[in-house]
Parts: structure tokens; sequence; C-alpha cells
């Protein structure tokens, strides 16, 4: 990247940041919410783009990393009076880094379409545990909690606002996705695209794949876990229905239609499927089937615009 390339985009980061800084006080408490939750997806989303856009492995079991990080912070938020909001993290964090890494060690040895489909079984796997675990998990009701305080237990704290908590929202993504930048930029990120684009030829110059793999399975798996965590935090309630394997579909809808291999794609693809859903659903009301035009829309994407809207955006600015 030339240097007028770097002034461009990070001129380009911190207006959007700035922008997004501003919108709770400026949109209604509805759409501010939204954007919130839009940024949550997005995180969900952009951790799934470091397998499937990046090492090139399909994952559709992000919905257990993801709803394993939501039972994680809620367990925490439980177990202890007064809730505590860095227990939550670490306990949400654990859990799905956990997942992630017995999910990996058994899923890493196969390859293509098997490789998704034994994510796709793990993850069906973990929502029979917790839909049919009442005890524990309360079964198809879910858990409610409260949400903890923001600051340092016992030092300082203050109860979360719908703006600090978007702020805290977008803080944290900001800070994932920067991470997550830095990682695909590393050698350890080019290894990953060299297996994406050759796997044989990567193993037959030395590179242990099977261990980048999994290391990659855990990465994506830490992050997923996270956008459970703040998704948790945002709605106090952790239900089974998030760890269905229909969440890892979106999120694999969310990178082709944003552009994967882009980190920012996979965000920009979760905020264009999140507000079509909610403009359709107003337009033709709950009894009409909404996704159906939404599905129309995602199949000319795929069609006429292959690499998202992100890429065709890029083509478009610089004819």
């Amino acid at each position: 990247m030339s240097k007028r390339d770097r002034i461009i985009y990070w001129t380009g980061f911190c207006v959007v940041i700035a922008v997004l800084i501003v919108s709770p006080l400026v949109l209604p408490p509805f759409w501010s919410r939204f954007v919130t939750e839009i940024l949550i997806w997005g995180l969900l989303a952009m951790s799934s783009d470091i397998l499937i856009g990046y090492t090139g492995m399909v994952s559709f079991g992000h919905s257990a990393f993801f709803g394993l990080g939501m039972y994680g912070a809620a367990a925490a938020l439980l177990m202890v009076s007064p809730p505590n909001l860095i227990l939550a993290l670490a306990l949400g964090l654990i859990a799905a880094s956990l997942v992630a890494a017995f999910v990996a060690y058994f899923s890493t040895r196969l390859r293509d379409i098997y490789f998704a489909i034994t994510t796709l079984i793990f993850s069906q796997i973990f929502y029979v545990i917790i839909f049919t675990w009442t005890e524990v998990t309360g079964g198809e009701n879910g858990l409610s909690f409260r949400r903890p305080n923001f600051g340092i237990p016992g030092i300082w704290s203050t109860p979360f606002t719908p703006e600090t908590l978007h702020w805290f929202v977008l803080a944290v993504v900001a800070g994932s996705y920067l991470i997550l930048r830095r990682v695909t930029q590393s050698p350890f990120g080019m290894v990953l695209q060299s297996i994406r684009e050759n796997e044989p030829r990567t193993r037959a110059i030395g590179y242990p794949v099977e261990r980048y793999k999994i290391v990659a399975v855990m990465l994506s798996g830490f992050f997923a876990g996270l956008a459970g965590v703040l998704y948790a935090l945002q709605n106090r309630f952790a239900a089974p229905d998030f760890v269905y394997f229909l969440i890892s579909g979106e999120v694999v809808i969310f990178n082709v239609m944003g552009g994967i291999g882009t980190l920012v794609g996979p965000i920009v693809g979760a905020g264009t499927f999140l507000l079509l859903r909610e403009l359709f659903g107003r337009i033709f009301g709950e009894n009409f089937p909404y996704l159906i035009p939404l599905g129309v829309i995602f199949i000319a994407i795929i069609i006429f615009m292959p690499q998202g809207l992100l890429g065709f955006a890029r083509r478009w600015l610089n004819r």
C-alpha cells in the first residue's frame, strides 16, 4: 500500500468511526440500537471471514462459538452478584475458545465440503445439548439476566446507557478489526492465504498446514465468542436459537454479500442484510414472506457482483 493509499484508508477509517460515535446522539432510540446490533453481527461475520475469506474454509459452526459466548457471559452474570462485566467477558471468551479448540482439532483434518459439514454437525450437537439441558441453560426459554455496570468493580463503575453501550461495542469492534487486520497482514496471515490458494503446495514447502488451520479456527472462534458476549450484554438474554445452524448460514450470507477476504466487507454485508430485512418487514408486513425479495437481491449480488458490495464499490471507484 502506497503512502497515498494509507492516508486515504486511515482518513476513511477515522471518518467512519466518527460517524458511528455520533450516531447514538442523533438517531432515534430504535435506529441507534439497530446500528449497535449491526456492529455486533458485523464482528461475528468478520470472525468468520478469517476462515472463509483468508483460509478458504467455509464454516457452518460459528453459531456454536457465538452461542457459547452468550451462555458463558450469561453464566458469569447469573453466578455473581452484582454482575461483573470483566468476568462475563472472560467466561464467555473462555467458553467459546474451548469449543473452538475442540471443533478445530477434529474438523481441520478434513477439507472443503467435509470440513463445512463437520462444523455444521458440531454446531447442532451443542444446540441439542443447550436445548435439552433445561436445568442449566433454561432450555427453549433461555436465560435472562441483569446487565453489569461499566467499569472496574470496587474502583469505578457506572450503569450502561444506550449511548455508552454503543460506544463500548464500537470500541470492541474497532479494536477487533485492527487486530484481525494486523493478523491477516502478518506472516501468519500470508500462510493462511497460501493455504487458501494452494494447500498441497503450502504443505510441500514445509508449513504445518493442520496447525495453522487449528489456530485459524481458534482465532475465528475467539472473536465469534466475543460477538456473542456483546450480544448478550445488549439484549440481557441468551437463547438456544442463537446456537442453531441458521445463524451460521446468515453469517456466510453476510460474507458473500459484502465481499469475502476483506474484513470490512462482512460488516457491510451484515448491515445491508439486516437493513433490507427490516425495511421489507415494514413495507410488506409480518404476514408477507419478505425474505423472498431479500433472496432475490442476494442472488443478483452473487450473479452480477461476485466480489460482493465492497468489491463492486472498489472497482467502480477505480474506473
